[in-house]
């Protein structure tokens, strides 16, 4: 862990764990070289160690199986190869539909309806959370175990809506937020899995007008009634492309993450495809299904697409995997196209656009990138251009996070740690803090932190220093879910358990 040490505040701290895992190989490597051919041993001691090692690392690497790693590639959870992966284990929730119709339609200002909030900006204003957890820690309402993946929650009237693994079906599920109790389900054959990535779906369902939209890990589709859980309509994307699972995932390789936008009677999500045929977004009528407009030719990413004012006009905002683009909502015609390097099976583009004041976009990401701002212009002739701002690679390094805003100030996981920059300028003003690559939500003046390992922390919102204000453990198991807040509920899930705590609420 040298160069973790030395230099794990300039360099990815993935690719500084495969730096020491390759320099340890060479090591052990070179040791038993040397053992073998210029030690004073006996001859038979220089033949029999060398080989009962390797003979015991090649058995070992035949026995033991590692089903997930953490975000800096350090291995999670292990098993023996002859054992069911922990979400194989799990009873399949009951196939049933709401026994009495629940009501996902009414709104109300607690409602937290799909992927970061009401406008997925990581942020919910209005409320201020009491900053004292010794005298009222986070009370827990109920806990209970989860399918696999990484989908969050939204939450609507009383109700929780998310997606999860159990063996080889995908399902979302809707359970009651004051109780825990499952209210409805529906399944589809559907399995995503990969040693970096995980098992099970990523993307957070989207709830609108009574109905709940969800994109499963594979390219699935589906709305569903809100009230029952039934099948509105479903379309398979890859189908859509004439792509299989493989072929799919050899372009995409952590499956699909985003997580439905819903624009007038549209919802809209990336579209993907072949090499040289891909389409950046697919918009489809909410209500049938079918198909509207199609859009942009780049590969899709892994971040969801935002609907935000620009240069005076609504536009949809898309990272996708080399690029940024804004969209006509009404049309999807490609308004402006700013370069953004990336891989969908590499070096990601994962975090959310963050549109700004004055016709600004901050773009955040790890893999040596860093942050920039960028400001989209209207010139002369309707044409839209992009300016570059700054560029500072080593901010906000996001990785599977997204970043917050508080005035002048952003607040993100770079790598791990905790960082609040300037974002007129760039300037970082602190880091500090290792929580892992969890999830962030900023409530009033206050962040809410969910560390990689299931503890939550509640920091202000300080451009002078980090202030951790309390922490409390809320799950077991690599967390990489974001989180959601309905009221005063906080609802928190992983790959493993989902649990609802009650939070108290700072007095006016």
């Amino acid at each position: 862990m040298l160069l973790l040490n030395v230099y794990g505040s300039k360099l990815d701290f993935a690719v500084v764990n495969i730096l020491d895992l390759i320099l340890l190989f060479i090591q052990v490597v070179t040791l038993l070289f040397w053992f073998s051919l210029r030690s004073g041993y006996p001859r038979a001691a220089r033949i029999a160690v060398p080989l009962v090692v390797l003979v015991g690392l090649v058995t070992l690497l035949a026995v033991l199986r590692f089903d997930n790693t953490s975000g800096t590639l350090v291995p999670t959870s292990w098993r023996w190869s002859w054992t069911k992966k922990q979400d194989q284990f799990l009873k399949p929730p009951e196939r049933l539909l709401a026994v009495e119709r629940i009501n996902l339609s009414s709104t109300s200002p607690a409602d937290f309806p799909g992927f970061l909030g009401p406008d997925r900006s990581a942020a919910v204003d209005g409320i201020e959370l009491d900053p004292d957890w010794t005298l009222h820690p986070p009370r827990r309402l109920w806990i209970r175990e989860m399918g696999a993946g990484w989908s969050g929650f939204a939450a609507v009237n009383g109700f929780a809506v998310t997606i999860e693994q159990r063996d080889g079906d995908e399902w979302t599920t809707c359970y009651e937020i004051e109780s825990g109790r499952l209210v409805w389900s529906h399944a589809v054959a559907a399995r995503h899995e990969t040693v970096l990535g995980g098992i099970g779906p990523r993307s957070t369902p989207t709830i609108h007008d009574g109905y709940v939209y969800a994109l499963g890990a594979t390219g699935v589709l589906r709305c569903l009634e809100g009230a029952t859980g039934k099948l509105v309509w479903s379309r398979d994307l890859l189908a859509d492309f004439q792509l299989d699972q493989a072929a799919s995932e050899a372009l995409v390789a952590w499956g699909r993450s985003n997580s439905p936008l819903i624009v007038g009677d549209m919802v809209i999500v990336p579209g993907g495809g072949p090499s040289g045929q891909s389409v950046s977004l697919l918009a489809m009528d909410r209500l049938s299904g079918e198909s509207v407009w199609k859009a942009g030719n780049a590969q899709v990413s892994y971040s969801s697409p935002v609907l935000r004012q620009l240069a005076g006009r609504d536009q949809i905002v898309s990272v996708n995997e080399d690029c940024v683009t804004g969209h006509d909502p009404a049309t999807g015609e490609v308004l402006w196209t700013q370069a953004f390097p990336g891989s969908s099976s590499a070096a990601a583009n994962t975090a959310q656009p963050v549109v700004l004041p004055d016709d600004r976009i901050l773009l955040t990401k790890a893999y040596g990138v860093g942050a920039q701002l960028l400001r989209v212009r209207q010139a002369d002739g309707g044409k839209y251009g992009v300016e570059t701002l700054w560029e500072r690679p080593q901010v906000l390094k996001t990785k599977f996070t997204n970043v917050a805003v508080a005035g002048p100030f952003a607040f993100g996981l770079s790598d791990g740690i905790l960082e609040c920059i300037d974002w007129s300028s760039g300037q970082s003003k602190w880091k500090s803090g290792r929580y892992g690559h969890g999830q962030l939500l900023r409530v009033g003046k206050q962040l809410l932190v969910l560390s990689e390992k299931g503890v939550l922390s509640l920091i202000a919102a300080d451009s002078s220093a980090r202030k951790e204000l309390a922490t409390f453990p809320v799950l077991e198991g690599q967390t990489w879910n974001n989180l959601c807040l309905y009221g005063d509920r906080l609802l928190v899930r992983n790959a493993q358990q989902a649990a609802c705590y009650e939070l108290t609420l700072a007095q006016p």
